[in-house]
């Protein structure tokens, strides 16, 4: 009776357990292609994802805060090797694609990769990602200094967040123009909103999305399952069509 008693006991822990969701933690420049590839990664394993959406320097901090994630998605490799010199993940970052950035507006003002158009007096707020928590942030930042325009537009740059608030100005029209990944302006659901102009890799330092699995997982091999199929061709292929290059390796 007894053991039968404490298996009845058991047994919801154990379907619970079964039942909870791989948490990840994603950067905001992924929270669109992140749909995607949770709906993929689900149908091919029967695992469900959650995914937590913010900036890689937030999401860093919570994790080192202790925030129950299984897996960190980030904009950059930087946020995830110092968690993992830190001795809080299973293993080293690896890169699973490159992101790009554009220039975005919903109006009509014509959009061009030199940004002459930030001179333009109508334009009163430029949307940017924080540079000291966003890589997208810190890669628009780098590529005004590479135009030589930062000191002319610091007064326009109205800071967001993340990506995802960015993007808020953006759509919203508090902010006339703005920095933004290119996987953002690919998203089925906007792509038809506003236009945008591609920005050359060569005016900032390439955005090098690292993943890693999180000492504290609470579902190892759900994790490393999940990385294993975020390096796969099928979801290389659902990050192409967002905008990211694949890594060489």
């Amino acid at each position: 009776m007894k053991k039968l008693i404490l298996f009845l006991l058991l047994c919801p822990m154990s379907l619970l357990a079964q039942d909870q969701p791989l948490r990840v933690a994603v950067a905001a420049n992924a929270q669109f292609v992140m749909e995607q590839i949770k709906a993929a990664f689900q149908k091919k394993t029967g695992i469900t994802v959650e995914a937590i959406v913010n900036s890689s320097g937030k999401l860093t901090t919570q994790i080192q805060q202790g925030a129950p994630y299984d897996v960190f998605l980030s904009a950059d490799v930087d946020y995830p090797t110092t968690l993992h010199k830190a001795g809080l993940t299973l293993t080293a970052p690896i890169v699973y694609a490159y992101g790009s950035l554009v220039l975005w507006t919903m109006g009509d003002l014509p959009l061009s990769a030199d940004l002459k158009v930030l001179s333009d007096p109508a334009i009163r707020h430029v949307a940017i990602a924080n540079p000291a928590t966003a890589p997208y942030g810190e890669a628009a930042v780098s590529f005004l200094k590479h135009k030589k325009l930062l000191d002319q537009v610091q007064s326009k740059l109205v800071y967001g967040e993340s990506i995802a608030q960015v993007n808020q100005y953006i759509l919203s029209g508090a902010a006339e123009i703005g920095f933004t990944a290119k996987s953002v302006v690919l998203d089925p659901a906007l792509k038809d909103r506003g236009h945008w102009v591609d920005l050359p890799v060569s005016g900032y330092s390439p955005i090098a999305q690292g993943v890693v699995i999180l000492k504290r997982t609470s579902q190892p091999k759900a994790a490393r399952q999940f990385v294993q199929f975020l390096r796969s061709p099928a979801a290389r292929r659902i990050l192409q069509q967002f905008g990211y290059r694949s890594p060489t390796s």
